[in-house]
């Protein structure tokens, strides 16, 4: 079996995708059937049709509402993701795997291989069975390094596929079908960027939960799940950037910026966790710090609520996400109030050295300047800090309490204990703090906190997909070159041409490296004679193939040549036959472009490859001219790669 494949993961996924497709169906048929009842109800003035029609309508009605309650809670299954450490960490949102349906692409592919190549078709049913295998495998990958490098090989593979199958003209007539992640919604196109786009989806979606699954309690694990969670954001971002006109809404670009505003926000609270895991000292400043960590995730949670309540994602994204995420903004801002009020409260008032440190410290502490004494006589006042620092929990305690009203209003949250735990814990924890720094002789009214000044130290960063660290090898080598042997290429059929040598040689010049390329035919010598033309190139020489033969070897092969001559096989590629004779004129005079505009790699690779200096001209060895390469053609007419033989 393939590695970094877990098809036990297939079987749960399956299910919960089924059942999903299923409510979707559902869920459209009462649309239609509400439709259809809103208009009778417009258009009938008979008022006993239109008692019995509103009652039908308020019956549709609570039935969407279940279903869209069932579906929800499929959607949020989120603790299949969750990681089993004893320490609470709140949850985070994973994404589930887009699935997709079988693919038999063994006669579509036997068809092009022999209509486009001429191949014999048979001969690559092992490559193509090979291809499907890997496709297979990536539709259940484990959820760890492997599995994405198993997603990753796919994507890269495809790069092949669409080189060498998928003409820009014609399609291979077949469907790739996958599920939207939320909705379960099946879409199909032929279209392979739709294949590429949801494989690169999936590369996403991996990433979030393996970030789900990091035990936050630790560094290491903090440390994965920041990195999880950008590579995700980069997936998201890289898709949006890449693709467009998605057939399913997963893709579309309002949902995929949604996704990558979600996983900055979740990475941006893994910062957060990560300075109170850091920060062992409690002075002033890490305190106030802390209070502007936790004012950023809540400025970024609220764009992603933001985001996901917009007309286009609104419906479409699961309920207890958007509360969720409501949630999280409301629980950070308290937090913020909450290490303000501690940073104001718990610390020594300042003295007349650390003075100007703090002070600079708090001038950008607030949003706002708060209301009252000086700046230096707050920071050295402890009774000034204490009304500030309960002005600040009282409105800790306030967005602590919105919190968890919002929380409750969720039922599939609801029975999330772990985020109801968090909630509670940080709720009780400023109201004790509140209570002990609360004098019964109280008489001034607790003003109004400014809110403060989101900060970060750590901005998240969206790191794109690295292709290249996953290395893949064409699965379909053997058909020759991609530079020639590529489904936006055509040529004519491949010639069979018996050579003899004169006494001049063969009477041609060649240039390049798999395949090599006939540059230039002396007119009245062998090659002319046997029909070969400028342009060709050498795929087999003596029944032996050449596709990916060096120049060397190609060159070899003719020189062992007897008297009974060589029996060479070339293709023409349609669209190429030879420059024009003022073209070659212009190619002979200028230094060195001696290479056919389709041939630029070739020529390119050759220069690097060839190691026989012999077979090689350079245009500054004009003395050293040997005696081979010249049989009473003017110098120039070879170019600077070419060598005549």
């Amino acid at each position: 079996s393939q590695q970094g494949c877990d098809p036990f993961a297939q079987t749960q996924r399956s299910k919960l995708q089924h059942r999903r497709a299923r409510i979707n169906q559902q869920i459209n048929k009462e649309m239609r059937m509400r439709a259809g009842a809103e208009n009778l109800f417009r258009a009938t003035s008979n008022h006993k049709v239109k008692e019995t029609v509103a009652l039908e309508l308020s019956y549709v009605n609570s039935n969407l509402q279940l279903l869209k309650e069932e579906l929800e809670e499929l959607n949020s299954s989120v603790d299949v993701y969750q990681n089993d450490s004893e320490s609470i960490s709140v949850p985070m949102i994973p994404l589930g795997l887009k699935e997709t349906k079988e693919l038999d692409l063994l006669v579509p592919l036997k068809d092009l291989i022999s209509e486009h190549y001429g191949e014999e078709a048979v001969l690559f049913e092992k490559e193509i069975k090979e291809f499907m295998e890997l496709r297979q495998a990536m539709r259940t990958p484990s959820r760890n390094e492997a599995g994405l490098e198993l997603l990753m090989e796919y994507y890269n593979q495809l790069y092949f596929l669409d080189s060498r199958f998928f003409p820009p003209t014609k399609s291979l007539g077949v469907f790739f079908h996958w599920y939207d992640s939320l909705t379960g919604v099946p879409s199909h196109q032929r279209a392979l960027a739709f294949e590429k786009g949801s494989v690169l989806f999936n590369i996403g979606a991996l990433h979030t939960q393996i970030g789900a699954r990091q035990d936050r309690a630790s560094l290491p694990g903090l440390n994965q799940a920041i990195d999880a969670f950008q590579k995700a954001a980069g997936a998201f971002n890289y898709l949006k950037e890449n693709f467009s006109n998605a057939p399913s809404l997963d893709m579309s670009t309002a949902s995929l910026n949604m996704l990558v505003r979600l996983m900055v926000a979740q990475v941006q609270e893994c910062v957060f966790e990560k300075m109170t895991l850091l920060r062992s000292q409690h002075n002033f400043l890490a305190r106030l710090q802390l209070a502007q960590e936790a004012a950023r995730v809540e400025d970024v949670y609220l764009l992603v609520h933001q985001t996901m309540t917009q007309a286009h994602v609104k419906d479409y994204v699961p309920f207890s996400w958007t509360t969720m995420v409501h949630v999280k903004s409301e629980h950070f801002k308290a937090l913020s109030h909450y290490f303000a009020a501690i940073a104001l409260c718990d610390c020594p008032a300042a003295t007349d050295a650390e003075l100007p440190e703090q002070e600079k410290a708090f001038i950008q502490f607030h949003v706002t300047m708060p209301e009252g004494p000086s700046l230096r006589v707050l920071l050295q006042d402890p009774e000034e800090r204490r009304k500030l620092g309960k002005a600040h929990l009282k409105k800790a305690i306030m967005k602590h309490e919105e919190a968890m009203r919002i929380h409750g209003l969720c039922k599939i949250l609801r029975k999330m204990d772990i985020l109801q735990e968090v909630l509670s814990f940080a709720h009780k924890r400023s109201l004790s703090k509140y209570s002990e720094i609360d004098h019964e002789e109280d008489f001034f009214e607790t003003g109004d906190a400014p809110d403060i000044h989101p900060k970060t130290h750590q901005k998240p960063e969206i790191k794109s997909p690295n292709f290249s660290q996953v290395k893949v090898t064409d699965l379909f080598h053997r058909l020759g070159p991609l530079s020639v042997f590529s489904a936006k290429n055509k040529w004519y059929p491949a010639r069979r041409v018996h050579l003899m040598r004169g006494e001049n040689g063969f009477g041609f010049t060649l240039r390049g490296d798999s395949p090599v390329l006939i540059a230039g035919v002396i007119p009245g010598g062998c090659a002319a004679e046997a029909g070969l033309k400028e342009g060709d190139y050498i795929i087999s020489v003596n029944g032996k193939d050449c596709k990916w033969s060096k120049h060397a070897e190609v060159v070899q092969l003719l020189k062992s040549t007897g008297e009974e001559g060589v029996e060479i096989t070339v293709i023409t590629l349609q669209g190429s036959e030879g420059p024009k004779a003022a073209d070659k004129k212009a190619a002979a005079m200028s230094s060195a472009s001696g290479m056919l505009k389709s041939n630029k790699e070739n020529s390119r690779k050759s220069l690097m490859n060839s190691k026989s200096a012999s077979t090689l001209l350079v245009w500054s060895k004009k003395s050293k001219r040997s005696k081979k390469s010249t049989y009473g053609v003017p110098f120039t007419a070879v170019g600077d790669n070419e060598a005549m033989y």
